[in-house]
């Protein structure tokens, strides 16, 4: 005698649900099925507005602008130095002030994230003192001084004078007459030298002149 195993109804409604999610499958475009793949490389992409080489607000579009204003030196073409420079002072500062927000809103909840945030602040900190040196060297080849001294003492107090950067930022005050005292003084050595630039304030954002 032939015996017949019957299906449930709940065992039937698995099945078409599992038929139904294969072909499903079959029909959605490669794109997505590809996206939807472990380990594919499109899964991978990180696809973050922000994080695009083209995003205006990142560490890449100031990069990218200073290379700009260095092409522009190059071809003595100063005005658009001056404007590119600007450019990416505005947003490494930028970057910089709200890094420091994010690092002191993290600060006794997540430490990790707090210390993250810090250390962008401090390297977006450096960058832009970078661009506002290379900024007044502009103003210096344009023979206006005046407008490089408060770039120059803007340098010297974010980076101090025992860093690298402040000293050149000195010099440059020294060899325009601004300052009558050369440092570092022949002979002497800096000391107490600190890691770190000053990031801008946390609570009162600070805007590039």
């Amino acid at each position: 005698m032939v015996s017949f195993n019957l299906v449930r109804p709940s065992q039937v409604a698995r099945l078409l649900l599992v038929s139904g999610a294969i072909a499903l499958s079959t029909m959605l475009p490669d794109a997505v099925r590809a996206q939807s793949t472990p380990g594919n490389t499109a899964a991978n992409q990180d696809l973050r507005p922000l994080a695009q080489s083209n995003s205006i607000l990142s560490i890449q579009a100031g990069q990218r602008l200073m290379s700009e204003a260095s092409s522009a030196v190059s071809a003595q073409n100063y005005d658009l130095a001056v404007n590119k420079l600007q450019q990416a002072r505005q947003v490494f500062n930028q970057l910089s002030n709200f890094y420091q927000q994010l690092a002191g809103s993290f600060t006794g909840i997540d430490n990790r994230i707090a210390d993250s945030q810090r250390q962008q602040a401090l390297q977006t900190a450096q960058l832009r003192d970078e661009a506002t040196y290379q900024l007044a060297l502009v103003h210096r080849a344009q023979n206006q001084p005046e407008l490089a001294v408060p770039l120059l003492i803007q340098i010297v107090q974010s980076q101090q004078p025992t860093r690298e950067l402040g000293q050149r930022a000195y010099r440059q005050l020294f060899e325009l007459g601004f300052v009558d005292s050369p440092f570092p003084r022949s002979g002497a050595a800096p000391s107490g030298a600190p890691a770190t630039p000053t990031p801008p304030p946390a609570t009162t954002p600070t805007q590039p002149r």
